[in-house]
């Protein structure tokens, strides 16, 4: 039998990005990860803003096949009176896209936070820069500028010591920065507060673990009629990082959590996006036995690396190179991708900010050549991987 190759896809934010779609030919990718962000969350995508993002791709020779993503608006994430609305509006959305050809989309169930760094500018050792959480900084900025009820009692006392220190020698410029990096994982179309999340996470202290589980369930079941009736695979995104931050509840962050999600409503349309550097920032997920367990459900997959500290803090390492075995990874995805009538969408997620992108504003994260370089190794090591067996 042939070998089928992964799709190599990239992530595009759409006419603005700094990244255009002939740069994204250039670094050799097929296919277009991408979303409709002028779409305020929680409305519906119209299919004549679907087309004209569609045929925008294909006119570049490139195909539009992951949504990344359909937000889940926090009436939904939160089963507030609103739900039932935003649920039709997903239902709709999910219709108009699948009427349009696009039928596998990724989402995320994360409270409040779609991903959530301390710093976005790490200098390396080679020069280039790469985003980076660290524990002592969060909790400087939970402690002392978010002030969250108890926080302190959240952390460890070498890192509590470690931040008062720290706090210590900030200026006010230097508080003000933490915070912006911070609440930049806050999806939306205003400028997000602290107050804004202080009562977020009242909310979710109401709902807690066990509640945002039943809302998943909900929000899954809500939306399956139209998923199976028009073959639409869904793909949670893991919680990033994959703890509990700030006080808040992650459903998503394990394999417990991963097997629970499968099983709570267990039907094909609902699938995992296999994210390598949100899960590999977990000590305790293995993620070759993950994959394993959940890779009849693995319908997309971001493939991103990362190097953890003692104190559980990492920045993003080169794709190659980190904690997260590469090599392992992709050669369990290789011989599942084998067994696919179509093939597995993968993407180089994130990358070092390098060489002509330093001096170029750039989607944190979202930099053209580190995300060249990686797509280019990932492929190096798929062929190796193939020709190898």
């Amino acid at each position: 039998m042939e070998n089928r190759f992964l799709e190599q896809a990239w992530r595009w934010y759409g006419p603005n990005d700094p990244v255009s779609l002939a740069d994204v030919k250039q670094a050799g990718a097929t296919a277009i990860v991408t979303a409709l962000h002028h779409i305020p969350h929680g409305e519906v995508w119209p299919v004549t803003d679907i087309l004209e993002r569609k045929n925008i791709i294909e006119e570049a020779g490139l195909v539009w096949s992951v949504v990344e993503s359909v937000t889940v608006h926090e009436a939904i994430k939160t089963r507030s009176a609103q739900v039932d609305h935003y649920l039709e509006n997903y239902r709709q959305t999910l219709q108009n896209l699948a009427d349009c050809g696009i039928k596998t989309v990724c989402y995320n169930f994360m409270p409040v936070l779609d991903w959530t760094r301390t710093q976005l500018d790490l200098l390396m050792e080679d020069g280039s820069k790469a985003l980076y959480f660290d524990w002592i900084d969060l909790a400087i900025f939970d402690i002392y500028i978010l002030e969250r009820p108890d926080a302190l009692s959240s952390y460890a006392a070498e890192i509590a010591t470690a931040a008062k220190e720290r706090y210590a020698t900030y200026d006010d410029a230097a508080k003000k920065h933490l915070q912006n990096n911070v609440l930049m994982g806050i999806p939306g179309e205003k400028d997000p507060s602290l107050e804004d999340l202080r009562n977020s996470i009242a909310i979710y202290a109401e709902i807690g673990f066990d509640g945002l589980r039943d809302n998943l369930a909900y929000f899954l079941n809500g939306i399956a009629t139209v998923c199976e009736r028009e073959g639409i695979k869904m793909t949670i995104h893991p919680d990033d990082p994959p703890y509990p931050i700030l006080g808040l509840p992650r459903i998503a962050s394990n394999i417990a959590d991963f097997e629970a999600i499968i099983s709570r409503v267990d039907k094909p349309f609902n699938g995992v996006c296999f994210c390598t550097g949100s899960l590999g920032a977990g000590p305790e997920n293995d993620l070759v036995a993950m994959f394993q367990k959940v890779k009849h459900r693995v319908n997309f997959v971001h493939l991103r690396n990362v190097k953890r500290d003692a104190l559980g803090s990492f920045y993003e390492a080169d794709h190659l190179d980190g904690d997260v075995d590469m090599y392992a990874v992709m050669k369990e995805l290789v011989a599942e991708n084998q067994k696919r009538d179509i093939a597995i969408p993968f993407r180089p997620d994130h990358g070092h900010q390098m060489l002509d992108d330093l001096h170029k504003v750039t989607n944190p994260g979202y930099s053209a050549i580190g995300r060249l370089r990686g797509l280019a190794e990932l492929r190096g090591l798929e062929l190796g991987i193939i020709r190898n067996k």
